[in-house]
């Protein structure tokens, strides 16, 4: 492969799956050596979520009927692949979810500053690990400086919502292409994959990719 192969994420930093499947693609790249361009793209999987934002039991229980049971099932599940994978999953009792629309803009600003990955891992660790409030612009300001950005430039964006028409736009797009949950992921343009697909599911894909281009 001569060029870098193009992978596009469509994720939302609410979704459990997404940095599972993130972070069993980066293993895959790195065992098979593919060099790749990767690019994050917005997704709200709850856009209607109020600002109070809702406990996760409650929460998957409304939107897929899951029992207590079975959400404690699959956070253990989720849990144990995190830490094959080396994330931290930390599930509370009153672990919340939250709307991610000033997520999304805060991302799209750190773009411009080739940040946007860092930002990325740095919010799934401080919900997903530190249970920390993502709908809030103050505790999205200060995740921003804690990887090396403005803090008071981030918080002017999230204030003034510069970039909240930019994210719509982006969203409706790939809402346009068909994709109704995440993680996608979207190999050299042409290749739609759901779901996390695991180390090996990956290194499959990659490897078929490789071929094709050979």
């Amino acid at each position: 492969m001569t060029d870098p192969l193009r992978i596009d994420i469509v994720s939302d930093v609410m979704c459990p799956w997404c940095i599972i499947g993130y972070r069993q693609l980066a293993i895959a790249l790195a065992a098979t050596g593919t060099p790749h361009d990767l690019h994050w793209h917005p997704f709200e999987l709850n856009p209607q979520m109020p600002p109070e934002g809702q406990n996760g039991f409650e929460h998957i229980a409304e939107k897929y009927g899951s029992t207590r049971a079975q959400s404690e099932d699959s956070r253990d599940r989720m849990t144990a692949l995190g830490t094959e994978l080396g994330f931290d999953f930390r599930w509370t009792d009153d672990f919340r979810m939250h709307n991610t629309f000033n997520a999304h803009q805060l991302l799209h600003w750190a773009d411009a500053q080739g940040r946007k990955h860092d930002l990325k891992m740095a919010l799934f660790s401080a919900h997903f690990t530190d249970g920390r409030d993502l709908s809030d612009v103050t505790v999205l300001a200060d995740v921003a400086k804690e990887i090396g950005l403005d803090r008071s430039e981030a918080l002017t964006v999230l204030e003034d919502q510069r970039f909240a028409d930019d994210v719509r736009k982006v969203e409706s797009f790939w809402i346009k292409q068909g994709i109704q949950g995440v993680p996608a992921m979207i190999f050299d343009r042409q290749h739609l994959v759901t779901g996390a697909q695991g180390v090996e599911g990956y290194t499959n894909i990659l490897n078929q990719l490789t071929k094709e281009t050979l």
